[in-house]
């Protein structure tokens, strides 16, 4: 246990990062799960209209470095390619 008022704010303040990093990283996972479901079942107009949450939940995580920059890039590339080979 921490001795300091310090260290006991350090604590709570790494156990409020933690929810809002989680509640991000489940966001994002959501969004990239239903974009490959409707992709899986060949639904394009409900991949399509999906697309731009998916993009925008990404962007959220990389931009508070739940995810790297790259990797978010690299998501949303993937997701797309996916996306246009359905036509």
């Amino acid at each position: 246990m921490a001795n300091t008022s310090s260290a006991k704010k350090a604590i709570r303040v790494a156990a409020r990062k933690t929810v809002i990093n989680l509640r991000h990283r489940r966001a994002y996972k959501d969004a990239r799960k239903d974009v490959m479901q409707a992709v899986e079942a060949k639904k394009k107009d409900e991949a399509t209209s999906l697309l731009p949450k998916a993009y925008k939940e990404i962007d959220k995580a990389a931009k508070t470095r739940v995810l790297h920059k790259n990797t978010a890039a690299r998501y949303k590339s993937n997701l797309t390619q996916k996306v246009n080979a359905l036509s």
